[in-house]
């Protein structure tokens, strides 16, 4: 692995992920460091192009179609941000990676996983994240909060709720090295709290006294 560090969160569309990547960024930079925020898919010039066709509700994609954009735009910012950042000893993170196409094209869709895993690994060059922390909310409360915030859904967004129930499931499944459930129902400053819990206790050495905390977390 790279001298850096990469930390991914993921969750189904409500979880507030882009507002905990942004928390975890900015309590990173209060503690001197300068880490890279990324969203996927989007993050080049290139990958933004493809997020906008992507999550156009105009444009229509059948699934595999689907899996190759969302990893081209992937291959994109791995190749020009992601790996570079790392390699320079930097802290990146992301709101989604690899986990959201098992999630949403994978289960959500009915891609095969094998199909999915495979095109990932092309995508990411076998990158894999040291941190993975995974967001855990029902698809109705997902759904509530968009609502509320007044949000005009997008492609994937506007799926039917049997397409959103299986990316949850998904996701509460989730398992493996490096990966961390957290409660998506808490508000932001707990969740916040949890999260950054979770990557002090992941790497002690780089983030337990930073943000103001000499003594870690």
């Amino acid at each position: 692995m790279t001298a850096g560090y990469f930390i991914v969160v993921e969750g189904p569309d409500g979880a507030g992920k882009t507002t905990l990547a942004a928390a975890l960024a900015e309590r990173m930079r209060e503690g001197g460091l300068d880490p890279v925020l990324v969203r996927q898919p989007g993050g080049t010039p290139a990958a933004e192009r493809i997020r906008e066709a992507f999550l156009d509700p105009a444009v229509h994609f059948e699934p595999h179609t689907e899996l190759l954009y969302i990893c081209a735009a992937r291959a994109h910012l791995v190749q020009e941000v992601i790996r570079p950042a790392l390699a320079t000893g930097r802290v990146v993170i992301s709101d989604r990676y690899e986990l959201s196409t098992l999630a949403y094209q994978g289960a959500g869709r009915g891609v095969d996983r094998q199909t999915v895993a495979l095109v990932n690994a092309v995508a990411t060059g076998g990158l894999r994240p040291h941190l993975t922390l995974v967001l855990d909310i029902s698809p109705e409360l997902g759904l509530a909060r968009q609502q509320e915030s007044g949000k005009v859904g997008d492609r994937l967004e506007r799926a039917d709720a049997g397409f959103h129930r299986r990316v949850a499931a998904e996701y509460l499944a989730a398992a493996g090295e490096g990966v961390r459930h957290l409660d998506g129902r808490a508000p932001p400053d707990q969740l916040l709290e949890a999260a950054w819990a979770a990557v002090a206790a992941a790497a002690p050495e780089r983030f337990g006294a930073t943000a103001g905390n000499p003594e870690g977390v």
